[in-house]
C-alpha cells in the first residue's frame, strides 16, 4: 500500500492565461491514454478539449472552473488539476494549490513571465509547493527558452536552470537535448508518438556540457559526494545526482526548466517523465495540523485515522459534489464520518475525469477524490476517530460589485437559488443586499468573473436579469493612532447598562485585539465583548461607510458596574466608541490599483503609455522584444472599466493586456 502512495504524484498546471496549460492537459491526457483523440480549446463540432468541457468554456475558449483527472505514466497514478489562467479565477488556483503536492508552472515561449505568472509564483510560495517549469509554444515566432529561464530567475527569484534545450527552432522545432544525459530526443508520427532518440547536433553539445556543469556544481553545494568527485574529476553517478536535484527540488531550492510546444506534440513525454521523477510523493512531505491548539506534523499512513480535507464544492444532477484530499487513513464507500459537529455518511465516492465519474470502492491517504452525500462548505476537515483541524486556504477580497434585478418578478425564487448555489461553490462570489435600496448586489474579483455568473444564470436557470454599473469595492483605512475612552451608561427603569472602555485605536492591515487590562479592572468575558464589538465594527468604515482594512484595538482599562455591566453593554460601548473616535485618527478613503501587463505592436507604444498617464497610471517597466512593446503599469481598477475596448480600438486590435490585484492606496 505505501509502495502505491510512493508512486502518486497530485500535480495542478499553472499559469498566466493563454500560456497553454489546457493544450498541455490535452496532451497529457492523450499520451498517458485517457482520451484517443485530442481537441483544440475552441473545438470543433462541439468538441473542447476534455478539461474544458463545460459550454461556457468552450465558447469562451478559457477555463473557468479547475478541474481533475487521473492518469497513469511509467509506475506513477498521476491525479492532476487544470487550473484557469484569468485573475478573476484566481480562487480556483488558490484550493488547488492548497492540497496539491507538486505543480507544473507553464510559460510563453515568447512572453515569459507574465502579470499572472506572479500571481501564481506567489501562491506556490504562500503553501511551499514545489514546481517544475515547461515553456511551451516553442513553435511560435520570438520564442526564446534561454531568455524565458532568466526571467524565471531574475523576476520571479526562482533558482531556475534549464534541463533540457530546443533542436530547432520555431515552425522546425523537431525535438528537445536532455542537458543531464547529453542525449537528443526527436518527435515522428502523426502526432509525435514516437520518440527517437538521435545525436546531439555539435552545435548544441558544447552548450549542453556547460549546462550540465553547472548544475552538477548545483548538486556539488547540496552534497560532499558530488563536490568531492569534482574536485577529484572523478566520473559521477547519474542516479546520485539526479537523487540530489530532486531533493533540492522538493525543498523548494530550485526549479528545472524544461520545454517544447503542447500544440505541436513536441516534449510532451519527456515532461511526463519529469513529473514523475522530480515532483514529490504524499510520502515525501509531513502535513501540517492542528489538534485543538496544538500542532502536529501527519504522514500519509492509510493504515492510521482519517483525515481530509473539502476544498470544492459543485452541484450537479446528482446532487452536491465535495472534492476531497486524503492526507491519512482509508475513506470508503458508505462510511460515516465527521465534519465539525456533525456525523455524515458517504453514500457514493467517486474519482473524476474532468466531468466523466468512475465509482470507486475506498481511496487511500494521499489521493484525491470527490465524494456526494456530504453537506459542508470548503475548507472543511472530515476526520472518524480523531478530530484534528488543517490549514484553510487563502481567500482574496471581491474587488467590484454589480447591481442585479430579475426582468420578471416570478423570477425572483430562481435568482435566490442560483446566487446560493454560486455563493456555496466560489468564496470570492459575494451576495449582499443594500440596506437603503433592497438591491441585490453581487461581488467577485472582477469585470469576466461577474459577466460568466451571468451568463451561468441564464444558461442554468433561464434567468434574465438586468444589471446596473460596475462598481469598485473600495476600502478605508486609519492613518495614525488614536486613544480612546467612553463610557456608556443608560438607565431607563430596571436594569441599567454600563461600561467603561480605555485604550487606543491603531492603523493595520488586518484586526488585531490586544488585552492589556491589569488588575482585573474588566472581567474576561466581557472583554471577549469588547473584541467581538470592535471586531463587527470594521465592516463599515467613518467615512463613507465601506469596510476598514484593518485595525489593531489595545484595551488599557475600564470599569465595570456590579449591577448594570454585561457582554451587550461592554458590545455596545465598543460600538459607541468607534463611532465617537475613529475621526480623530484621520481615516482615508482607499482604491484598489491593479497590476496591468499590455502587449502592444511598437508603433501603439505611445499612444497606449498617453492612455494609461491619463487613466492615473504608473509605468514600471517598458521593453521590447522586436516589434512588440511590452509595458506593465500600476492603475486603479476604476479607471480599467471597458479598458479592452478601448485599448483593441487605438492599436487597430492588436494589442492585448492582462492585469492582477496590486495593493489598495490612499484615493488621491
Amino acid at each position: 500500500m505505501l509502495e502505491r502512495i510512493r508512486n502518486f504524484r497530485n500535480i495542478g498546471i499553472s499559469a498566466h492565461v493563454d500560456a497553454g496549460k489546457t493544450t498541455l492537459s490535452e496532451r497529457i491526457l492523450y499520451y498517458s491514454g485517457v482520451i484517443r483523440q485530442m481537441y483544440d480549446v475552441k473545438g470543433k463540432d462541439n468538441h473542447g478539449a476534455k478539461m474544458d468541457d463545460t459550454e461556457l468554456e468552450r465558447t469562451k475558449g478559457i477555463t473557468i472552473s479547475s478541474a481533475c483527472t487521473q492518469c497513469h505514466w511509467k509506475d506513477c497514478e498521476v491525479n492532476f488539476i487544470d487550473t484557469p489562467g484569468h485573475v478573476d479565477f484566481t480562487v480556483e488556483v488558490e484550493r488547488a494549490l492548497r492540497v496539491l503536492d507538486g505543480a507544473v508552472f507553464v510559460f510563453c515561449g515568447v512572453a515569459g513571465v507574465q502579470a499572472q505568472s506572479y500571481t501564481v509564483d506567489r501562491q506556490m510560495k504562500r503553501y511551499k509547493v514545489p514546481g517544475i517549469a515547461f515553456v511551451n509554444k516553442l513553435d511560435t515566432p520570438g520564442a526564446d527558452p534561454r531568455r524565458v529561464c532568466r526571467d524565471i530567475r531574475e523576476k520571479l527569484e526562482r533558482n531556475a536552470f534549464l534541463f533540457q534545450l530546443p533542436l530547432g527552432q520555431e515552425d522546425e522545432l523537431r525535438g528537445i537535448v536532455d542537458v543531464l544525459t547529453l542525449k537528443a530526443w526527436e518527435f515522428h508520427g502523426k502526432n509525435s508518438e514516437c520518440v527517437v532518440e538521435v545525436a546531439v547536433p555539435e552545435e548544441l553539445l558544447q552548450e549542453a556540457r556547460l549546462l550540465r556543469s553547472q548544475l552538477w556544481e548545483a548538486a556539488a553545494d547540496l552534497n560532499d559526494e558530488i563536490m568531492n568527485c569534482l574536485l577529484e574529476e572523478k566520473p559521477l553517478d547519474e542516479e546520485l545526482v539526479q537523487s540530489v536535484l530532486r531533493q533540492a527540488v522538493l525543498d523548494c531550492q530550485l526549479t528545472p526548466v524544461f520545454m517544447g510546444s503542447a500544440f505541436k506534440n513536441k516534449g510532451i513525454q519527456p515532461l511526463l517523465d519529469a513529473i514523475c521523477d522530480y515532483l514529490p510523493s504524499p510520502l515525501d512531505q509531513h502535513y501540517q495540523a492542528w489538534q485543538g491548539d496544538s500542532e502536529v506534523m501527519l504522514e500519509s499512513n492509510p493504515a492510521e485515522a482519517l483525515l481530509a480535507y473539502a476544498f470544492k464544492q459543485e452541484e450537479n444532477s446528482f446532487g452536491q459534489l465535495t472534492y476531497l484530499r486524503l492526507y491519512r487513513g482509508t475513506l470508503r464507500k458508505g462510511m460515516t464520518v465527521n465534519v465539525g459537529s456533525e456525523k455524515q455518511r458517504i453514500s457514493r465516492l467517486v474519482r473524476m475525469n474532468s466531468r466523466d465519474m468512475l465509482d470507486l470502492d475506498e481511496a487511500i491517504a494521499g489521493d484525491i477524490v470527490a465524494v456526494f452525500g456530504l453537506n459542508c462548505s470548503g475548507g472543511a476537515t472530515l476526520w472518524d476517530t480523531s478530530e484534528f483541524r488543517l490549514e484553510n486556504m487563502f481567500v482574496a477580497e471581491p474587488l467590484i460589485e454589480l447591481k442585479v434585478e430579475v426582468k420578471y418578478r416570478e423570477d425572483s425564487d430562481k435568482l435566490a437559488k442560483a446566487l446560493r448555489k454560486y455563493q456555496r461553490e466560489d468564496p470570492t462570489f459575494k451576495v449582499s443586499v443594500d440596506e437603503v435600496s433592497g438591491e441585490t448586489l453581487i461581488a467577485g474579483m472582477g469585470e469576466l468573473h461577474l459577466e460568466v455568473y451571468l451568463a451561468k444564470m441564464k444558461l442554468e436557470y433561464g434567468l434574465e436579469v438586468n444589471t446596473g454599473r460596475p462598481m469598485v469595492a473600495y476600502r478605508e483605512a486609519l492613518t495614525c493612532s488614536c486613544d480612546f475612552d467612553y463610557t456608556l451608561k443608560k438607565q431607563k427603569g430596571g436594569p441599567g447598562m454600563y461600561a467603561r472602555i480605555v485604550g487606543r485605536l491603531e492603523p493595520a492591515k488586518e484586526y488585531e485585539f490586544v488585552d492589556e487590562v491589569k488588575g482585573g479592572a474588566i472581567p474576561v468575558e466581557f472583554i471577549k465583548a469588547v473584541n467581538k464589538g470592535f471586531e463587527e465594527c470594521i465592516q463599515e468604515g467613518p467615512l463613507e461607510g465601506f469596510p476598514l482594512e484593518g485595525m489593531r484595538v489595545v484595551l488599557t482599562d475600564g470599569d465595570i458596574h456590579s449591577n448594570d455591566s454585561s457582554d451587550r453593554a461592554f458590545r455596545f460601548a465598543s460600538h459607541e466608541a468607534y463611532r465617537t473616535f475613529t475621526a480623530v485618527a484621520k481615516p482615508v478613503k482607499l482604491e484598489p490599483v491593479m497590476l496591468v501587463d499590455v502587449e502592444t505592436p511598437i508603433e501603439f507604444q505611445g499612444a497606449v503609455i498617453g492612455d494609461l498617464n491619463r487613466r492615473r497610471g504608473r509605468i514600471q517597466e517598458n521593453e521590447s522584444q522586436g516589434k512588440v512593446s511590452r509595458l506593465r503599469a500600476q492603475v486603479p481598477l476604476v479607471e480599467l472599466f471597458a479598458y479592452v475596448s478601448d485599448l483593441r480600438s487605438m492599436t487597430q486590435g492588436k494589442a492585448n493586456f492582462s492585469m492582477e490585484f496590486s495593493s489598495y492606496e490612499k484615493v488621491k
